[in-house]
């Protein structure tokens, strides 16, 4: 087909016959255009023919292009020329066209005498659906025998006639119309032949294809975002909340920098550690505590200059081996990168290896030193370096003695590790988890730069001289590059705020390698030439009063503490003896742009301010920062009453969840107060821009992400080009979307707004900020709300974690918390719960989840915190291992769908109507007929085929222990049978009629008793037997079945007939209730009908075979739901259902089938105990339970005996899944091949678990399994066999259809891999002599093709109702029900048939395969059952579809079970692993279901692997786990209860 005319079809074997057919016709008459000098081949002729017809496309599309320009040159009104200047001359009509002769579209109707149409098939028209009779045929042979002889006309007339040409061959014959058409032939239309267009018949055949084919969304429709009205939804902005008033902010400018302190400040940081290192070389430049407080070692500005000389000439001289060939290259060139891995009580080599980095000329990059393998953020520590392109690590002696190392095995040369590495000869690495091969470099011991060496020349200020990490929301880490002139240009910066002085001390208790400690005590304690003294915090943690101890003896001027530091400090109350903080200048609060550090730096100055400790007043200095900007703002010394008073507000927190400012009262719940983190640093101008990211400036009332633009912030993220576009190029938009100037901005990621004079107010950073719901909160407001609520009894203060989730479109909030050994469950319960209704009162916000750990569960930083970022990872995937959780999502999630409508009710009629107006084909299909021969009772079958084929073999026992544990043939298996039937009416004297209960296990004596009932005239029920070591839960269904079936008797074995009147039995059932017990072994050894017995024979003869009306068994099974349904099965109904397998899986005496399932009711029933005996098979029958005991009993089975077909059960199938899954290559040795296995059938009643089959196909694979072997079966209670793939028929059809739709009760079909798709089998063919039909349960209408409804059944082998009097007459509730059932009619379509309702849910759907008789074939798609379906706001939920999601939610998710508990949802999973792991499936369960199905579960039941139970066929009892449930003998592992 061509692409340039899609709507063109053109057939190339039409114009290779045109070809010879010319050649015939013409060659008679006139001169011949196929002589031997114009011949051509077929192939270049339709070459040719193509290439003609799409020039004439192309010619004609140009000459209307050419007419529509003329047209509006000229003026004309009408754009079409005349006929005569474009349409070329054309010839005469000719008496017929050939079959490929293009039409113009513009032929009148043509009326030709009983001439035939000249067409590529002389039998066939196209487009009409049956032969032409002999009379068209002889005519059209007279025809074409006229055409072809010689003409008595000119040769030029003849010529003419006959000529065929094409008419694109010439440039003057061009067709002006675009829409050609093939045409084939003619056709006759009231007495006229008209041409027969080719492409409206291949364009109508297409359409009609396209119709049944599923119709997929356009390929945008793809991107669209399905759930955007969830979203939405959750953004949704209260009409109520404030909105910012205040006029659009200008930028703020900071002071500007004094020119004559500029001019006593060293032009640069080198020429300030120069001059110190050599004009003050004894000067002490820092020192460092030891463990108990004192200072163990110090360092001089001499030797550090000379240290980090040696750092320099180690850094830019040592050569390592890069090859195995030896080569060697320099460690490192100026430019490189490096990175510093210190610990936090080693300052001094951090000191000495960063300057020494700074002479090289190479960029250092201080990261922390991981303690382990396993500490939190490890591997984005090593995605930082890996990117910067690190190759060399500077560490100490000690700290890399210290880290964890491994061989190196590998064949490949790699980078080793080490101090003594350098020289290419360790074996160990380093052992980190995602972190690039480094050369470690230890900085200690090194040898003195030659005499002939010089330092590298200093570089530009334009070039990097560090790289400082930050991290971002979700734990990743970033580098920030700061060039030296922003070192420069922030320590100037921070000397005029700070006021920093030569020969000053400072006090260190904050990280050094990163944000404040870095800026402070690295950069401009040696830009000043000060003396630092770092107290580690390891020593923090044992006397939190040390730096006050140290300010007091060395008369500190400055320290930088955090406010944890001074909550420590005003606790150690015993060690505030001999304090005097009367020198200190200046206390730098590090994280003063914390709200809440507000608390504990107003109670350090209340506690230290009066004397003896004489704090100053103005001491307190909190400050903003970040690693992006450097520092923002610091408070100003010099006023009395500023660290006490001024820059202070109190603010209403719900209206700074909306990004407004508003002031609140000081008493109120809701308040939040706030303090200044000081005025603006000279030389930066700040700007606050919206919250939201974009770069709109804020209002003045209105809160953002402050901005700065100076020359001391960092200029870009290393190698991460796009974020260092949206971080460090922000130009800010006022008014009316203006820039405000071409001044480019940095962002801090602090969210605050600026107060008067000045003065910057942070509320939260931009890493602990929560949007939910369309609002902003902070994760620090929220912990101190949980500080609040009685902390210390039940939590550990400091172990705290706040942070969000997303579900469902929108984020949730999490709490956890570490909970303290002596704190019990009910306690912390209770604790919970004030907790959430104290965040709901404050914050007016709902809490997802709020999860306890035991204590030092949740992952550290190296400085102590809380990692937030890793245990976010943790809960999300499912490690955190909580052990008390409780989950609100009712009081959280509000951005649900809402409920589904139910329409006004439409009739039947009118929908019937409707859709045949559509012209959608009616949902009723049947499967082909059966014959009406007559057919032998079953036991006249078996004494029939004793008789003919006395030995031969129709039943085989396998077990685990013996591979023919029992069998029988015709002629012993009837002997059996007359035994027992001895037994039954000699010695139990029972009545023609009267119904026997069979338990017995699964075995051939199962057979023998089924025909022995018969033999006697008695109706069999077949019952599983009870479970020694659970008799209390087994034998209640038991005597259900016994009762209903209203047994006179009881046959079992002697194993159960003992068990049945033992005294653990009598326990739960009386032995004197049972009715009367007979013993298998008690049978006679021999026994012939007398014809004087006591049974009626007047019916059939002196056989004793049943008449075909009289029942011939009873079936009863227990369904998913927990209920017990009986049905009763005719004589005629049990030989047709035998017949119509017969007939489907071709079932003769010479196949040997394999039957695996539970022999006591259904479609399993009829393949174990009649099936055989009706068609003479061999079947090989193996118990279930032989399977559970040795997995690879039923594969080794099919592969010794090499059996083609074999029907079992979805617990069989899972088992060997399950079992077999690591042994398959041992099978595979062991000889085991299943390649002549042709169909192995899945008995279900229940939607084809599509899932397990393909896993079964694929882990077999390699045993030689044809993918195809495994196919599905569908039968319920009402009818043992609908459907079953045969032996031969179409392959399995699946389809895909929309999630969300099938909620709703319609089918739409979809692609594969389309998003919310289910993938739908079908159940089979349908079987023989079985008709259904699609009806709408609730107005019992006939349903559409691919519409959802219930599966009717009509058959000649459909059940009857237990009562079939009650059932006839239809009076009281039990005829009522079963006339409902059994003897349903439709209202619309076929309301003369009997229909048999299934209850369950499914629809049909005409497939484009072809049965064995030419038709299309009508699959038949199971959904689910119509009672166990979840009724949820107005939408119909499918437990099949919502325990698939579970089973996906978490990797220890075993079997789950769903089911509703007033209006809840609860959902029972087992836990795979261990105990520890089964509070984690709680949250992983929410969240997933409320994800893929919008729905709220209420109650999360964690049990034991095992728990959920099955029914014989794999089916789940989700009413029976509900009742256990209910009855609290579910022996759970946990209950999660949800708010």
């Amino acid at each position: 087909m061509s692409t340039e005319h899609p709507s063109r079809v053109y057939f190339p074997s039409m114009a290779l016959r045109k070809t010879r057919y010319l050649r015939q016709t013409v060659s008679s008459s006139g001169p011949s255009i196929f002589n031997q000098h114009s011949r051509k081949l077929s192939s270049e002729n339709h070459k040719e023919y193509l290439a003609q017809l799409h020039s004439r496309k192309a010619v004609s599309l140009k000459e209307k292009k050419v007419k529509q320009q003329r047209s509006a040159e000229e003026g004309y009104a009408s754009s079409s020329p005349s006929s005569a200047s474009l349409i070329p001359s054309r010839p005469p009509i000719p008496r017929y066209h050939h079959v490929c002769e293009p039409s113009y579209g513009d032929e009148e109707d043509v009326v030709l005498d009983d001439c035939a149409t000249i067409t590529s098939s002389v039998d066939f028209i196209p487009g009409f659906g049956a032969t032409r009779n002999d009379e068209q045929i002889r005519r059209h042979r007279n025809f074409v025998k006229c055409s072809t002889a010689p003409s008595t006309s000119s040769t030029e007339d003849s010529c003419h006639s006959r000529r065929w040409s094409f008419r694109s061959e010439s440039k003057d014959r061009r067709l002006a119309d675009e829409d050609d058409e093939m045409t084939i032939g003619w056709i006759r239309q009231k007495g006229k032949f008209k041409k027969w267009k080719l492409n409206q018949t291949i364009q109508a055949i297409e359409e009609n294809r396209q119709k049944l084919r599923p119709r997929s969304k356009p390929l945008q429709d793809y991107y669209n975002d399905d759930d955007a009205e969830l979203e939405a939804m959750a953004k949704i902005r209260d009409p109520d909340a404030p909105r910012p008033e205040g006029t659009i902010m200008n930028p703020v400018r900071g002071e500007a920098a004094h020119s004559n302190t500029n001019n006593t400040m060293p032009r640069s940081l080198d020429s300030a550690f120069h001059r110190f290192g050599t004009t003050a070389a004894k000067n002490i430049a820092a020192m460092v505590l030891d463990q108990s407080a004192k200072p163990s070692t110090q360092l001089t500005y001499g030797k550090l200059h000379s240290r980090a000389g040696k750092v320099a000439y180690m850094l830019l001289t040592k050569t390592v081996q890069v090859n195995k060939d030896g080569s060697k290259n320099v460690m490192c060139k100026p430019g490189d990168r490096v990175a510093l891995i210190y610990p936090n009580t080693q300052p001094l080599h951090f000191l000495a290896a960063f300057y020494g980095c700074l002479q090289a000329g190479v960029i250092p990059v201080p990261v922390e030193m991981p303690s382990s393998k396993r500490e939190a953020g490890i591997a984005q520590l090593g995605f930082l370096l890996g990117n910067c392109g690190v190759k060399v690590a500077l560490t100490s002696e000690s700290c890399y003695k210290g880290l964890p190392k491994k061989v190196n095995t590998s064949s490949t040369f790699s980078a080793p590790s080490g101090s003594n590495s350098l020289t290419g000869t360790s074996s160990e690495i380093v052992d980190f988890r995602g972190w690039p091969r480094l050369w470690w470099a230890v900085t200690e011991h090194m040898s003195k730069p030659s005499r002939d060496w010089t330092a590298p020349p200093r570089l530009a200020d334009e070039t990097i001289a560090y790289i400082e990490y930050t991290t971002g929301n979700d734990g990743t880490v970033k580098g920030c590059c700061v060039t030296r002139q922003a070192v420069f240009a922030h320590c100037r910066a921070l000397t005029t705020a700070m006021e920093y002085k030569e020969d000053e001390t400072m006090v260190c208790v904050v990280d050094f390698k990163r944000e404040v400690g870095l800026w402070h005590a690295i950069l401009a304690s040696i830009f000043n030439g000060m003396k630092v003294i770092f107290v580690p915090y390891s020593l923090m943690k044992m006397n939190p009063a040390t730096w006050m101890h140290m300010v007091s003896k060395y008369q500190a001027t400055t320290a930088l503490v955090k406010s944890r530091d001074l909550h420590w400090a005003l606790l150690a109350t015993r060690d505030h003896k001999d304090i005097s903080l009367a020198s200190l200048r200046t206390l730098l609060v590090a994280d003063g742009a914390n709200p809440w550090s507000l608390s504990s730096c107003d109670a350090f100055a209340a506690a230290f301010t009066p004397s003896p400790y004489s704090l100053r007043p103005d001491a307190m200095c909190p400050c903003a920062g970040s690693s992006e900007t450097g520092t923002i703002s610091i408070r100003r010394r010099g006023n009395a009453q500023l660290g006490s008073q001024s820059g202070r507000g109190i603010l209403s927190m719900s209206a700074l969840s909306h990004c407004v400012v508003r002031v609140d009262t000081e008493n109120s719940l809701t308040s939040l107060t706030l303090q200044d983190a000081g005025q603006i640093v000279a030389g930066a101008v700040v700007v606050v821009t919206a919250i939201d990211g974009s770069n709109r400036l804020c209002q003045a009332d209105e809160i953002g992400e402050i901005c700065v633009s100076a020359n001391s912030t960092a200029q870009l993220y290393w190698a991460l080009d796009g974020q260092t576009h949206h971080t460090f190029k922000v130009e800010p938009v006022g008014e009316y979307g203006k820039l405000i100037g071409a001044v480019r901005y940095v962002r801090s990621g602090l969210i605050g707004f600026m107060g008067p004079d000045g003065m910057v107010f942070v509320v939260a950073r931009r890493q602990s900020l929560l949007a939910v719901s369309g609002r902003y909160h902070s994760a620090d407001d929220i912990i101190a709300t949980v500080l609040a609520v009685e902390p210390m009894k039940f939590v550990y203060r400091g172990r705290i974690c706040v942070f969000s989730t997303s579900v469902l479109r929108d984020e949730r909030i999490v709490i956890v918390a570490e909970q303290k050994p002596n704190c019990s469950e009910e306690e912390a319960f209770d604790w919970i719960t004030r907790v959430l209704r104290a965040i709901d009162t404050i914050h007016q916000v709902g809490i997802y989840c709020c999860a306890l750990v035991p204590a030092n569960h949740l992952p550290k930083t190296p400085l102590g915190g809380v990692h937030v970022s890793e245990t976010k990872q943790r809960f999300e995937n499912g490690d955190l291992h909580p052990s008390t959780l409780l989950m609100c999502p009712h009081n959280c999630v509000l951005n649900l769908p809402k409920p589904r409508e139910r329409q006004a009710d439409v009739g039947p009629a009118a929908m019937f109507v409707g859709n045949i107006v559509q012209g959608v084909r009616i949902a009723v299909a049947k499967g082909r007929n059966i014959d009406d021969e007559p057919s032998l009772p079953l036991l006249e079958c078996l004494r029939s085929r004793a008789q003919s084929s006395p030995d031969h073999r129709i039943l085989t026992l396998v077990t685990s222990k013996n591979a023919e544990q029992d069998t029988a043939t015709c002629s012993t298996l009837l002997k059996r049978a007359e035994r027992i039937a001895g037994l039954l009416t000699d010695r139990a004297r029972l009545s023609r009629g009267d119904h026997v209960a069979l338990i017995f296990p699964p075995s051939i004596d199962l057979v023998a008793a089924f025909f022995g009932c018969l033999s006697a005239g008695l109706v069999p029920v077949c019952i599983k037997p009870p479970v020694a070591s659970d008799l209390n839960t087994t034998l209640g269904p038991i005597r259900m079945m016994v009762d209903m079936s209203k047994a006179v008797a009881i046959l079992a074995p002697q194993n159960v007939s003992k068990l049945l009147k033992s005294k653990e039995a009598a326990h739960s059932i009386d032995s004197n209730a049972w009715p009367m017990i007979l013993d298998l072994e008690d049978a006679p050894s021999s026994w012939r009908r007398k014809n004087n017995n006591n049974c009626d024979t007047t019916t059939s003869g002196s056989s004793g075979a049943a008449s075909k009306e009289e029942i011939c068994y009873l079936d009863f099974s227990i369904n998913s739901s927990g209920q017990l349904q009986g049905s009763s099965m005719s004589e005629a109904s049990a030989i047709t259902v035998c017949k119509s397998i017969k007939v489907s899986s071709e079932l003769y005496p010479s196949r040997h089938v394999v039957v695996c399932a539970p022999p006591y009711s259904g479609i399993s029933l009829v393949l174990w105990c009649l099936s055989s005996v009706y068609s003479g098979h061999h079947t090989t029958l193996i118990p279930p339970m032989e399977v559970e005991q040795q997995p690879s009993l039923f594969l080794t089975t099919l592969s010794n005996l090499k059996v083609r077909d074999a029907f079992t059960t979805y617990s069989t199938i899972n088992t060997c899944v399950t079992q077999l899954a690591t042994s398959v290559e041992n099978l595979r040795e062991r000889g085991c091949n299943l390649s002549m296995l042709r169909s192995c059938v899945a008995i279900a009643e229940e939607r084809p678990r599509i899932a397990l089959m393909s896993s079964f196909c694929k882990l077999f694979a390699p045993l030689a399994l044809n993918n195809r072997a495994i196919s599905t079966s569908f039968s319920s209670r009402v009818n043992a066999a609908i459907c079953m793939q045969g032996a031969s028929g179409p392959e399995p059809s699946t389809v895909y259809v929309d999630a969300r739709a099938l909620r709703n009760d319609r089918i739409s079909l979809v692609g594969k891999g389309a998003p919310h798709s289910v993938a739908l089998i079908e159940s089979g063919k349908l079987l023989p002599g079985v008709k259904i039909a699609i009806a709408n349960p609730e107005t019992r209408g006939q349903c559409a093709d691919s519409h959802l409804g219930e599966i009717w059944v009509a058959s000649i082998h459909n059940a009857s109702p237990l009562n079939r009097l009650a059932s006839v007459t239809g009076f009281g509730d039990e005829g009522t029900m079963n006339t409902d059932v059994y003897n349903a009619r439709l209202t619309t379509g076929d309301t003369k048939t009997r229909w048999a309702r299934t209850g369950y849910l499914g629809f049909l759907r005409q497939t484009q395969s072809i049965t064995e008789h030419g038709e299309l074939h009508d699959a038949v798609f199971v959904v689910g059952a119509l009672n166990e379906s979840l009724v949820l706001r107005g939408m119909r939920y499918h437990p099949f579809d919502v325990e698939s999601t579970v089973s996906k939610a978490h990797r220890f998710v075993g079997n789950s079970a769903v089911f509703t508990w007033n209006h809840l949802v609860v959902i029972a999973a087992e836990c795979t692993g261990s105990e520890s792991d089964a509070l984690d499936l709680v949250p992983a369960i929410t969240s997933a279901v409320l994800e893929e199905h919008h729905l709220i579960v209420g109650v999360v039941v964690v049990v034991d692997p095992g728990s959920i139970r099955h029914g014989p066929g794999g089916e789940k009892l989700r009413s029976t786990i509900r009742s256990l449930f209910l009855e609290e003998k579910l022996n759970p592992i946990y209950v999660a209860y949800h708010m």
